[in-house]
C-alpha cells in the first residue's frame, strides 16, 4: 500500500472510530469484545484499503467486516454455550432508565440469530434504509424486510415472555411493567 493511502487509511480511522466503535458495541454485547471486534475489522480491512475504490462506502464495507468476523466468532463459541434452563438477570450499573432500558434490549437482542441482529442493528440503530442495509449484508431488500419483520416479531415475543414470567414472580413492581410497555411500543 503506497504511503498516501496508509496516512488516507489513518485519517478515515481517526475520524470515524467512535462511530464504528459505537456500531461494534451494538453487535456485541461486551465492550471489550466490541474494541475487539473493531480492531479485528481494522485490520482485515486495511489490507484491502487499496481495493476500496470508492472511500465513501468505507463505513459499509467495515460494518460488513465486523458482520462476518462476529459470525465467525459466534459459530467458534457456539459449540462453548451450555444451556440453562434460566436466563441470567442483565446486570445494570447505572439507575437510570435509559440505562436499564438498553440493558433490558441488549440482554433480549442475545435470542436472535447473528443475521437478524445485524438487520436490526443496522435498520434502527444505524438508521440505514432497508437498501442500504441489503447493500451492507449482501441480500435483497425483501430479504431485509421479511427477516427484519421476523426479528422483531422474536423480540416482541421474547419481551411477552419475561412479562409473563416477571408478573408470576412474588416481586414483580410497577417499574417492571412500565419498561415492558416502554419496549414493547
Amino acid at each position: 500500500m503506497a504511503h498516501g493511502e496508509v496516512l488516507e487509511f489513518e485519517e478515515y480511522v481517526r475520524s470515524r472510530q467512535d462511530a464504528l466503535l459505537r456500531s461494534a458495541r451494538r453487535l456485541v454485547p461486551d465492550p471489550v469484545d466490541a474494541q475487539d471486534l473493531l480492531q479485528t475489522a481494522l485490520v482485515r480491512t486495511y489490507g484491502r484499503w487499496d481495493g476500496i475504490a470508492d472511500k465513501r462506502l468505507a463505513d459499509a464495507y467495515l460494518r460488513r467486516v465486523m458482520i462476518n468476523t462476529r459470525t465467525e466468532w459466534w459459530r467458534a463459541r457456539k459449540l462453548e454455550e451450555v444451556p440453562t434452563e434460566q436466563l441470567p438477570d442483565a446486570c445494570v450499573d447505572d439507575s437510570t432508565e435509559q440505562h436499564a432500558d438498553r440493558a433490558l434490549l441488549m440482554d433480549i437482542m442475545k435470542v436472535l440469530a447473528p443475521k437478524q441482529r445485524s438487520v436490526v442493528v443496522l435498520r434502527h440503530w444505524e438508521q440505514m434504509s432497508t437498501e442500504e442495509t441489503a447493500a451492507a449484508l449482501g441480500m435483497s431488500a425483501g430479504t431485509v424486510k421479511s427477516t427484519l419483520h421476523r426479528a422483531l416479531a422474536r423480540l416482541r415475543q421474547e419481551l411477552e415472555s419475561r412479562a409473563a414470567a416477571e408478573s408470576t414472580a412474588p416481586a414483580a413492581g410497577a417499574f417492571g411493567r412500565e419498561e415492558r410497555e416502554r419496549c414493547a411500543a
